[in-house]
C-alpha cells in the first residue's frame, strides 16, 4: 500500500513537472518585450506632475499611480495644503485626467474637470496598512 502511493505521489509530481514545462514553453521570448511608442508616458513623467483644471488653476498634484491586473487604474492626487502640511490624497480615474505633451514646450500637463473644493471633499486616500510608505 505505502508503495502505492509513493507511486501516485511521484505520478503527480511528474505529471505538474510536465505540464509547467509545457506552459512555460508556449511563452516566446516576442511575447516577454515590448517597445515603448511615442505615444506612451513613463511613470515619472507623471510622479509630481501638476493637475490643472480649465481656468489653469492647480487643483492637485499626481503623487502616485496605482496599478491593478497590470492596467494603470487610478492616479493617487495630493489636494490642499501647503508646502506639505495639511495636504490629502484622493484617488481619480485615469480617464478624468488628461495628460498630454507639448513637442514645442518639451513639457507635460495635466488637466482636469474639477475644482479644488471637488477634490477636497472627495473621498480621502491614506498611506497606510498594505500601502504605508
Amino acid at each position: 500500500m505505502r508503495r502505492l502511493l509513493l507511486a501516485l505521489a511521484a505520478t503527480a509530481a511528474l505529471a505538474t513537472a510536465a505540464s509547467a514545462q509545457t506552459a512555460t514553453a508556449t511563452t516566446t521570448i516576442a511575447d516577454m518585450f515590448l517597445t515603448a511608442k511615442p505615444t506612451d508616458i513613463l511613470s515619472y513623467n507623471l510622479i509630481g506632475l501638476n493637475i490643472q483644471n480649465g481656468d489653469k488653476e492647480n487643483i492637485g498634484e499626481i503623487k502616485d499611480l496605482i496599478i491593478s491586473n497590470g492596467q494603470l487604474a487610478g492616479y493617487i492626487v495630493s489636494v490642499g495644503g501647503f508646502l506639505g502640511m495639511g495636504e490629502r490624497y484622493v484617488i481619480v480615474s485615469p480617464a478624468s485626467v488628461k495628460v498630454t505633451y507639448s513637442e514645442a514646450d518639451k513639457k507635460w500637463t495635466a488637466t482636469m474637470a474639477a475644482t479644488k473644493d471637488e477634490l477636497k471633499t472627495a473621498p480621502e486616500f491614506k498611506y497606510e496598512g498594505r500601502w504605508a510608505k
